[in-house]
Protein backbone atom coordinates (compact mmCIF):
# COMPACT_ATOMS: atom_id res chain seq x y z
CA UNK A 1 0.00 0.00 0.00
CA UNK A 2 1.40 3.40 -1.04
CA UNK A 3 0.46 6.59 0.78
CA UNK A 4 1.35 10.23 0.17
CA UNK A 5 3.11 11.76 3.18
CA UNK A 6 4.59 15.08 4.27
CA UNK A 7 7.89 14.95 6.12
CA UNK A 8 8.90 17.82 8.43
CA UNK A 9 12.49 18.97 7.87
CA UNK A 10 13.35 22.10 9.81
CA UNK A 11 11.30 24.99 8.46
CA UNK A 12 9.93 23.09 5.43
CA UNK A 13 7.83 20.02 4.68
CA UNK A 14 8.89 17.53 2.01
CA UNK A 15 6.44 15.52 -0.09
CA UNK A 16 6.94 11.76 -0.11
CA UNK A 17 5.46 8.43 -1.15
CA UNK A 18 5.65 5.63 1.42
CA UNK A 19 5.00 2.05 0.26
CA UNK A 20 4.83 -0.71 2.89
CA UNK A 21 4.34 -4.28 1.57
CA UNK A 22 2.65 -6.86 3.81
CA UNK A 23 4.97 -8.28 6.49
CA UNK A 24 7.73 -5.76 5.71
CA UNK A 25 10.32 -5.30 8.47
CA UNK A 26 12.72 -2.90 6.73
CA UNK A 27 12.52 0.35 4.79
CA UNK A 28 14.80 1.93 2.18
CA UNK A 29 14.91 5.72 1.85
CA UNK A 30 15.68 7.04 -1.66
CA UNK A 31 17.94 10.06 -2.17
CA UNK A 32 17.60 11.17 -5.78
CA UNK A 33 20.10 13.13 -7.83
CA UNK A 34 20.19 16.79 -8.79
CA UNK A 35 17.34 17.96 -10.96
CA UNK A 36 15.30 14.86 -10.15
CA UNK A 37 12.44 14.20 -7.72
CA UNK A 38 10.58 11.44 -5.93
CA UNK A 39 8.83 10.80 -9.28
CA UNK A 40 12.07 9.78 -11.03
CA UNK A 41 11.09 6.83 -13.26
CA UNK A 42 14.39 5.07 -12.57
CA UNK A 43 14.04 5.31 -8.80
CA UNK A 44 10.35 4.38 -8.84
CA UNK A 45 11.27 1.30 -10.85
CA UNK A 46 13.99 0.30 -8.36
CA UNK A 47 11.52 0.93 -5.52
CA UNK A 48 8.99 -1.42 -7.14
CA UNK A 49 11.61 -4.17 -7.29
CA UNK A 50 12.39 -3.67 -3.59
CA UNK A 51 8.69 -3.74 -2.74
CA UNK A 52 8.35 -7.06 -4.57
CA UNK A 53 11.14 -8.32 -2.29
CA UNK A 54 9.07 -7.33 0.76
CA UNK A 55 10.99 -4.12 1.55
CA UNK A 56 9.17 -0.87 2.29
CA UNK A 57 10.30 2.23 0.39
CA UNK A 58 10.17 5.98 0.94
CA UNK A 59 10.66 8.18 -2.11
CA UNK A 60 10.63 11.87 -1.17
CA UNK A 61 11.70 15.25 -2.48
CA UNK A 62 14.90 16.39 -0.79
CA UNK A 63 14.24 19.99 -1.87
CA UNK A 64 11.16 22.19 -2.10
CA UNK A 65 10.11 23.50 -5.54
CA UNK A 66 11.69 26.86 -4.75
CA UNK A 67 14.98 25.32 -3.59
CA UNK A 68 15.15 23.03 -6.62
CA UNK A 69 15.19 26.09 -8.92
CA UNK A 70 18.56 27.07 -7.43
CA UNK A 71 21.41 25.20 -9.13
CA UNK A 72 23.73 25.66 -6.13
CA UNK A 73 21.17 24.18 -3.72
CA UNK A 74 20.94 21.02 -5.82
CA UNK A 75 24.62 20.40 -5.09
CA UNK A 76 24.50 21.39 -1.40
CA UNK A 77 25.40 17.93 -0.08
CA UNK A 78 25.26 19.09 3.55
CA UNK A 79 21.66 20.29 3.06
CA UNK A 80 20.65 17.09 1.24
CA UNK A 81 22.19 15.08 4.08
CA UNK A 82 20.20 17.00 6.72
CA UNK A 83 17.01 16.37 4.77
CA UNK A 84 17.76 12.65 4.53
CA UNK A 85 18.46 12.49 8.27
CA UNK A 86 15.15 14.31 8.93
CA UNK A 87 13.33 11.70 6.82
CA UNK A 88 15.18 8.97 8.71
CA UNK A 89 13.94 10.38 12.03
CA UNK A 90 10.43 10.51 10.55
CA UNK A 91 10.37 6.82 9.50
CA UNK A 92 11.65 5.84 12.95
CA UNK A 93 8.55 7.47 14.47
CA UNK A 94 5.98 6.60 11.80
CA UNK A 95 3.51 3.91 12.96
CA UNK A 96 4.00 1.80 9.80
CA UNK A 97 7.81 1.80 9.91
CA UNK A 98 8.70 2.18 13.59
CA UNK A 99 11.28 -0.44 14.52
CA UNK A 100 12.14 -1.26 10.89
CA UNK A 101 15.73 -1.76 9.78
CA UNK A 102 16.77 1.19 7.59
CA UNK A 103 18.71 1.36 4.33
CA UNK A 104 19.61 4.16 1.91
CA UNK A 105 19.51 4.11 -1.90
CA UNK A 106 21.25 7.08 -3.51
CA UNK A 107 21.64 8.14 -7.14
CA UNK A 108 23.99 10.81 -8.50
CA UNK A 109 24.44 13.53 -5.83
CA UNK A 110 21.94 11.68 -3.64
CA UNK A 111 24.55 8.95 -3.16
CA UNK A 112 26.86 11.47 -1.49
CA UNK A 113 24.05 12.52 0.85
CA UNK A 114 23.27 8.86 1.62
CA UNK A 115 26.89 8.17 2.55
CA UNK A 116 27.24 11.34 4.64
CA UNK A 117 24.01 10.49 6.46
CA UNK A 118 25.16 6.89 7.00
CA UNK A 119 28.46 8.16 8.40
CA UNK A 120 26.59 10.40 10.85
CA UNK A 121 23.93 7.83 11.80
CA UNK A 122 26.43 5.01 12.37
CA UNK A 123 25.14 1.53 13.12
CA UNK A 124 21.50 2.59 12.89
CA UNK A 125 21.76 2.39 9.08
CA UNK A 126 21.96 -1.23 7.97
CA UNK A 127 22.91 -0.89 4.28
CA UNK A 128 23.63 1.65 1.53
CA UNK A 129 23.40 1.30 -2.25
CA UNK A 130 24.60 3.89 -4.78
CA UNK A 131 23.50 3.71 -8.44
CA UNK A 132 25.42 5.87 -10.88
CA UNK A 133 26.35 7.88 -7.84
CA UNK A 134 28.92 10.46 -6.87
CA UNK A 135 30.13 8.97 -3.57
CA UNK A 136 33.29 11.08 -3.88
CA UNK A 137 31.19 14.17 -3.08
CA UNK A 138 30.54 12.75 0.40
CA UNK A 139 34.14 13.67 1.27
CA UNK A 140 37.02 11.57 2.55
CA UNK A 141 36.16 11.98 6.25
CA UNK A 142 32.59 10.76 5.84
CA UNK A 143 33.57 7.87 3.58
CA UNK A 144 36.03 6.60 6.19
CA UNK A 145 33.31 6.80 8.88
CA UNK A 146 30.66 4.75 7.04
CA UNK A 147 29.99 1.48 8.85
CA UNK A 148 26.94 0.29 6.88
CA UNK A 149 27.62 -2.36 4.21
CA UNK A 150 27.83 -0.38 0.97
CA UNK A 151 27.27 -1.39 -2.66
CA UNK A 152 28.39 0.98 -5.43
CA UNK A 153 26.77 0.23 -8.82
CA UNK A 154 28.19 1.95 -11.91
CA UNK A 155 27.57 1.60 -15.64
CA UNK A 156 30.36 -0.02 -17.61
CA UNK A 157 30.44 2.87 -20.10
CA UNK A 158 30.39 5.56 -17.40
CA UNK A 159 34.18 5.92 -17.42
CA UNK A 160 34.59 9.14 -15.43
CA UNK A 161 32.14 8.03 -12.74
CA UNK A 162 33.77 4.57 -12.51
CA UNK A 163 37.04 6.30 -11.60
CA UNK A 164 35.36 8.49 -8.98
CA UNK A 165 33.63 5.43 -7.50
CA UNK A 166 36.92 3.53 -7.37
CA UNK A 167 38.48 6.41 -5.44
CA UNK A 168 35.58 6.49 -2.97
CA UNK A 169 35.55 2.69 -2.71
CA UNK A 170 39.19 2.70 -1.61
CA UNK A 171 38.33 4.98 1.32
CA UNK A 172 35.40 2.91 2.61
CA UNK A 173 36.34 0.75 5.59
CA UNK A 174 33.00 -1.05 5.82
CA UNK A 175 31.84 -4.23 4.09
CA UNK A 176 31.71 -3.10 0.47
CA UNK A 177 31.31 -4.09 -3.17
CA UNK A 178 31.80 -2.23 -6.46
CA UNK A 179 29.55 -3.65 -9.20
CA UNK A 180 29.99 -2.66 -12.84
CA UNK A 181 26.95 -3.22 -15.09
CA UNK A 182 28.26 -4.02 -18.60
CA UNK A 183 26.94 -1.88 -21.43
CA UNK A 184 25.32 0.73 -19.18
CA UNK A 185 25.87 4.46 -19.43
CA UNK A 186 25.32 6.92 -16.56
CA UNK A 187 21.51 6.77 -16.51
CA UNK A 188 21.21 3.01 -17.17
CA UNK A 189 18.97 3.68 -20.19
CA UNK A 190 20.18 0.69 -22.20
CA UNK A 191 17.83 -2.34 -22.37
CA UNK A 192 18.11 -4.56 -19.30
CA UNK A 193 20.74 -2.50 -17.50
CA UNK A 194 18.44 -0.79 -14.99
CA UNK A 195 16.88 -4.18 -14.23
CA UNK A 196 20.35 -5.55 -13.45
CA UNK A 197 21.11 -2.62 -11.17
CA UNK A 198 17.74 -2.92 -9.41
CA UNK A 199 18.17 -6.62 -8.73
CA UNK A 200 21.71 -6.12 -7.43
CA UNK A 201 20.32 -3.49 -5.06
CA UNK A 202 17.41 -5.71 -4.00
CA UNK A 203 19.75 -8.62 -3.25
CA UNK A 204 22.07 -6.37 -1.22
CA UNK A 205 19.20 -4.96 0.83
CA UNK A 206 17.47 -8.31 1.25
CA UNK A 207 20.66 -9.78 2.72
CA UNK A 208 21.67 -6.87 4.96
CA UNK A 209 18.20 -5.78 6.10
CA UNK A 210 16.93 -9.24 7.01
Amino acid sequence: MTSSVMIPAGSVELAGDLAVPPHAASVVLFAHGSGSSRLSPRNTYVASVLQQAGIATLLFDLLTHEEDRNYDTRFDIALLTRRLLAATAWVRQHPQTRGFKIGYFGASTGAAAALQAAAEAGNSIAAVVSRGGRPDLAGDTALRKVSAPTLLIVGGYDDAVIELNEQAFALLGCEKELAIVPGATHLFEEPGTLEQAAHKAANWFAFHLK
